[in-house]
């Protein structure tokens, strides 16, 4: 489950965990790795990238598939609800029962995200249950899965509300500048998230809880002081209810910032491994990822939201018969908005993309320089590529389109060749790109 809510991403226009999440990554082949075995790695030895199974690579192929099915799904659905004037029969029915502006929005949109909810529970179910279930990548229940689902329909609804209102008061109340008003408001919006998700929207799809493992956490915490990363609270989350895939992170904004780590990822990586990955994901706070992301998401969204501003009065008086409204302020727009949006998506986001993976690079970088663990990094890489069933070399579609991390094989590769040179005292001569780094 945990779809990213298509209606905040009309406003926002970039996937959020691209502000802060990292690498999923990978299993390995005995438990933990003991103290003695930790002294004897030699951190200089390359890793080879590992050719992808005939499973990984049909994987990455249907997948790859099923991304181009929901570009076009993106633009079918949205299209099919606002021109067959359905979206305004809606807009009439939440009308009577709203009762005045303010309860129609309020109505409108939860019906509205219902709607299209049940019209791709199929696809959900198969995306989301049965196709992870038959590569072996999910654990989760039927109960499970239909809970998160609802829970997320539950958020998604309420969010959807509080961004409706503002968006439609800001185009009743300022028509000609109402796409600039809410780019600009998308930065709170974001910083709010980045704060609240954490504390009161993460615990409702999975148990957080204190690291069993206490001398990993000394080590990580310690890992987080060097990095500048203060007051962090390291969280063990159990992930393998849903998943076998393992991922680790750094999130929360403020008094809310914490270091998340899946207890399948500490199942599957030796200690270093995940110190690597863990210096990987303090690497985004520490060279202001966070806060520069939430100001390239402020452009894009600018850049959208503009788009959207000139092509809808086009597309509103040409075919207001069938759309049911004349005006972009009546509620019933909502999925012309979300369909416009999904087209400047189209263009706008290999740029967010590229950015992405502009910031893991530094991120790799980052994680080498702390901790000189460049072999641990490459093999942490390696699990990744063969937990989740990567394709290390996938192909320039992929790469534009989808990918918001160098692949598998560039990483590992990073790995092998980067040796930033290095003082008596073990410190890189060369400052990271967020400054010195400090013992």
């Amino acid at each position: 489950m945990a779809k990213v809510l298509r209606w905040c991403a009309a406003i926002a226009l970039v996937v959020f965990g691209m502000i802060g999440t990292a690498p999923a990554e990978e299993p390995r082949a005995a438990a933990s790795t003991s103290a003695e075995a930790v002294e004897t790695i030699d951190e200089s030895e390359p890793v080879a990238v590992p050719e992808p199974s005939e499973k990984a690579m049909t994987y990455y192929r249907t997948g790859m598939g099923w991304w181009a099915f929901n570009r076009v799904w993106g633009l079918a659905l949205p299209a099919l609800i606002v021109f067959s004037g359905f979206s305004s029969r809606l807009r009439t029915l939440a009308a009577r029962v709203g009762r005045g502006w303010f309860g129609t929005v309020a109505v409108f949109l939860p019906l509205y995200l219902l709607v299209t909810a049940l019209i791709e529970l199929p696809i959900d179910y198969y995306q989301g249950f049965v196709r992870p279930h038959a590569y072996g990548l999910s654990n989760q229940s039927h109960a499970k899965w239909l809970t998160d689902l609802a829970l997320g329909l539950g958020v998604n609804m309420a969010v959807g509300v509080l961004i409706a209102w503002g968006l439609y008061a800001l185009l009743r109340r300022s028509p000609r500048r109402w796409w600039l008003y809410t780019a600009l408001g998308s930065i709170p919006f974001l910083l709010a998230g980045a704060f609240v998700m954490p504390i009161w929207i993460d615990p409702l799809f999975n148990d957080f809880g204190p690291m069993k493992d206490k001398e990993l956490e000394r080590s990580i915490l310690d890992l987080a002081g060097r990095a500048g990363i203060e007051s962090g609270r390291v969280f063990e989350v159990d992930k393998s209810v849903d998943t076998e895939t393992v991922n680790a992170y750094v999130t929360g904004f403020l008094g809310s910032k914490r270091i998340v780590l899946w207890d399948t990822l500490l199942k599957r990586l030796g200690e270093r491994e995940v110190l690597f990955v863990m210096a990987h994901e303090m690497g985004h706070y520490a060279l202001g990822h966070v806060l520069r992301s939430i100001l390239s998401s402020f452009v894009l969204t600018l850049a959208g939201l503009y788009f959207v501003h000139r092509a809808a009065p086009a597309v509103i008086a040409r075919f207001h018969a069938r759309l049911g409204f004349d005006r972009l302020s009546d509620v019933a727009s909502a999925p012309l908005i979300l369909l416009l949006v999904q087209v400047a998506m189209l263009a706008l986001n290999p740029a967010a993309m590229a950015y992405s993976r502009h910031q893991e690079h530094e991120a790799d970088r980052f994680a080498i320089e702390l901790t000189g663990m460049n072999r641990s990094g490459a093999s942490a890489f390696v699990k990744l590529q063969t937990q989740n069933l990567g394709n290390p070399r996938p192909g320039w579609v992929y790469k534009i389109f989808r990918a918001s991390h160098p692949s598998i094989g560039e990483r590992i590769d990073f790995c092998n060749n980067y040796r930033p040179r290095r003082d008596s005292a073990g410190r890189p001569i060369a400052e990271p790109p967020g400054g010195p780094l400090e013992d």
